[in-house]
């Protein structure tokens, strides 16, 4: 993987680049759907393609790894042909899932024991077998396994926690070193930033990580329960650490007005569930605010859903699609989740064109406030 800078904002820390892997080009800043068990709910991959236009996609470890489990996925040829998508795609190492397993798993040195969600069987994931999964699922960028600890955790909690994650992260990267992908294409590790709300460690963490001369780095641990402010603070101090000349991949975050004040503070890469599972609930995110499309306000608003957004957007009211979450349709789910994939991706798209204009901050100012209005 390689990643090229190409320009820089000057009134910020704003930034775009390329991103380049053996399955395609990936424009940053970029927002990346969220395909948890090898798809993204209620979106065919034509649609990512076509509507949303997804450039990169994220699989999920610890459900890839349970269903459809690591046999049939070796057989198949890793996630790529087993799910058809031909661009890239990366995975998170299941630390975030496991560690959310409260009462269902225990913490070690060695690794973490937990059980399924599925059926109860018990389960042992290390730095060396997480990096042998992510092997096995074959995606392009491939995370290392992390202790994602809570957000309200006191300093001594973090602390441990930290040292434990940059000891698992150096028997991440021995095992990758030791091994080879298994499909004909480089994969390449991202270690991730940990450290809670607690600058210190923030600092120490980056450091630790940017040493490792990684291809790209992460941010982990934040819009966990911690105040947005406190997000913004620890994104700046880390960010003053990490290498401008590698990606800057901030781990499950957020709404729209969270993606834009980070990418101010110049990080490339974004994922989250909430266009999905926001759209799902019939919550829709437009540049003019959010729309409830249960409330009954737009049973005879005839008017396109968003006459600016992708294909779904411009051929269906707001009427009709009022009318489908009120019927438990699913394909009212299915629309709502396309328009906020879609939405989602246009606005990185244009942060990267303000960006290349010169008038980022200016227009980021003139959006933001909109974006997190109800309508």
């Amino acid at each position: 993987m390689t990643f090229e800078l190409e320009h820089t904002d000057a009134a910020s820390d704003a930034r775009t680049g390329t991103i380049t892997t053996a399955h395609g080009k990936i424009k940053t800043p970029i927002f990346m759907p969220v395909g948890t068990c090898g798809s993204v709910k209620g979106v065919h991959f034509n649609e990512l393609r076509e509507q949303v236009k997804a450039q990169i996609i994220l699989g999920n470890t610890y459900h890839l790894y349970l269903r459809p489990g690591l046999d049939v996925l070796k057989a198949a040829g890793g996630l790529h042909k087993f799910n058809t998508w031909d661009k890239p795609i990366l995975t998170d190492s299941g630390g975030f899932q496991v560690f959310s397993l409260t009462g269902i798993r225990k913490l070690k040195e060695e690794g973490c024991e937990f059980r399924s969600h599925i059926d109860g069987s018990k389960h042992f994931f290390t730095p060396e077998n997480v990096m042998d999964t992510e092997r096995i699922i074959g995606a392009d960028i491939i995370m290392a396994l992390d202790e994602c600890p809570p957000g309200q955790s006191d300093y001594q909690y973090a602390k441990k926690s930290l040292g434990m994650t940059q000891r698992w992260l150096d028997r991440c990267i021995k095992r990758f070193n030791e091994t080879e992908p298994l499909y004909g294409y480089d994969q390449t590790l991202f270690p991730i930033v940990q450290g809670c709300t607690f600058k210190d460690l923030r600092r120490e963490a980056a450091k630790f990580v940017a040493d490792k001369g990684a291809d790209g780095n992460a941010i982990g641990g934040l819009a966990v329960g911690e105040p947005t402010e406190i997000m913004y603070e620890m994104i700046e101090t880390v960010n003053e650490i990490l290498p401008k000349d590698k990606p800057r991949y901030l781990m499950g975050v957020g709404t729209p007005q969270n993606i834009l004040e980070a990418i101010e503070r110049g990080v490339d890469m974004f994922d989250c569930v909430m266009p999905t599972r926001n759209g799902r609930n019939a919550m829709l995110f437009t540049y003019n605010g959010t729309m409830n499309m249960r409330n009954k306000k737009w049973e005879k608003d005839f008017s396109p859903i968003d006459p600016d957004g992708c294909y779904v957007d411009q051929i269906h009211s707001k009427a009709y699609l009022h009318h489908l979450f009120k019927a438990q349709e699913l394909l009212a789910m299915q629309i709502a989740s396309i328009h906020n994939l879609a939405f989602y991706l246009r606005l990185v798209t244009d942060a990267r064109h303000h960006i290349e204009a010169g008038d980022f901050v200016a227009w980021k100012r003139s959006v933001i406030d909109n974006l997190g209005r109800r309508i």
